[in-house]
């Protein structure tokens, strides 16, 4: 695997490990910061669907879970031929610091430049919305709400 098509983002998160793994595997609350519809069974073998901008889903299945510290799930999207429904592997690692919570994201398999591009700004987008979040804050609405690139 090229190093060059790996995505990692590493976001300083306002709040408890707990409370940052609720973000990511509740449904209602996936959807404070992120898509317009999500199924989500956050156990090896359950199932990631996520409708990102209402336009798109994004379909996977979790093939690790260790609550409150670590997740990894398979990532694609419905009707993709260049990143297919579990193509690719998110992994996200939850550190505790003194003042909250260490997001630490790789995202592997993408086929190239241009995809890791892309998913790089996607998930520099989502984080910073979820760092709102879990502040306490609203994000407001979703500039890309409606998009299917």
């Amino acid at each position: 695997m090229q190093e060059a098509l790996v995505v990692r983002r590493e976001t300083h998160i306002p709040a408890p490990p707990s409370a940052v793994f609720a973000l990511l595997t509740d449904p209602e609350k996936i959807l404070r910061w992120m898509g317009t519809e999500a199924e989500i069974e956050p156990q090896p073998g359950g199932i990631y669907l996520v409708n990102v901008t209402g336009a798109r889903f994004a379909r996977g299945s979790f093939r690790e879970v260790v609550p409150v510290h670590r997740l990894t799930y398979s990532f694609g999207w419905d009707g993709s031929e260049i990143v297919p429904p579990g193509s690719s592997l998110v992994e996200i690692d939850l550190i505790e610091q003194p003042d909250g919570t260490l997001l630490r994201l790789t995202h592997t398999g993408l086929p190239n430049a241009e995809q890791c591009a892309g998913h790089a700004e996607g998930w520099a987008h989502y984080l910073g919305r979820l760092v709102e979040v879990a502040a306490g804050r609203d994000p407001g609405p979703d500039p890309m709400h409606g998009r299917y690139d």
